[in-house]
């Protein structure tokens, strides 16, 4: 058991949980993007994907219990490492880059990283679904929340870092793992710029499209 938290407490293996964790709750976001996205198919479409998943019952709150753990997780190791790399050079943040040289994304992970948690504070906040639809369907929430100019700019901000946030730690995740090789690293970047683009756009469109839908009512 030495071994395991002697690894846990270096820099390599606080890397592996940041991959680990990272790889994890992408996972969850790419089936949470996929799910949302069933609001373009109208409203009866979103709410049935919603009710269907209420209906696990005890199920969800163990889900979202090891997925707030994970995210914890992955935010408090990621504030170590980011103050040891900070000791380390000097009271400088400095990350692994790609592997053509630094990016803007690499270089803010933590800032973004923050924002985030904070934007997914404000989410759950106007999203934990269960004590909120005695009365009003889960669309109707959504439209409510998503309507409001004020979130429409805290959303579309939020997604925007998260994008930001994802694009690089999907590469990282990929050399973290030692999957790298000059002759793929370009391809691959791609492929993680195009995934965090895809989720984050759906995201984004959603967005704008209530935003849109609900200033339309209005002056309608």
């Amino acid at each position: 058991m030495s071994w395991f938290i002697q690894t846990c407490r270096s820099s390599l293996g606080k890397k592996y949980i940041m991959a680990l964790t990272g790889f994890m709750l992408g996972g969850f976001l790419l089936v949470h993007t996929i799910g949302n996205s069933t609001i373009f198919w109208g409203r009866d479409a979103f709410n049935a994907y919603a009710h269907h998943l209420h209906a696990l019952g005890i199920f969800v709150p163990i889900f979202e219990i090891g997925l707030y753990s994970l995210f914890f997780l992955h935010v408090i190791t990621g504030l170590l490492l980011w103050q040891q790399n900070k000791t380390a050079r000097g009271g400088k943040y400095a990350v692994e880059t790609s592997a053509g040289g630094s990016t803007f994304a690499s270089k803010t992970m933590p800032y973004t990283g923050i924002a985030i948690f904070v934007f997914i504070l404000i989410h759950l906040v106007n999203f934990h679904f269960p004590e909120k639809t005695a009365e009003k369907t889960i669309s109707d929430f959504v439209t409510e929340v998503l309507g409001n100019p004020l979130f429409t700019l805290i959303y579309g901000a939020g997604i925007t870092l998260l994008f930001i946030h994802i694009s690089h730690g999907f590469w990282s995740l990929l050399q973290t793992f030692g999957i790298s090789h000059p002759r793929y690293d370009y391809p691959l970047r791609v492929i993680t710029w195009a995934l965090a683009g895809i989720m984050g756009g759906v995201f984004l469109l959603i967005t704008l499209l209530i935003a849109m839908f609900t200033l339309g009512a209005a002056r309608g």
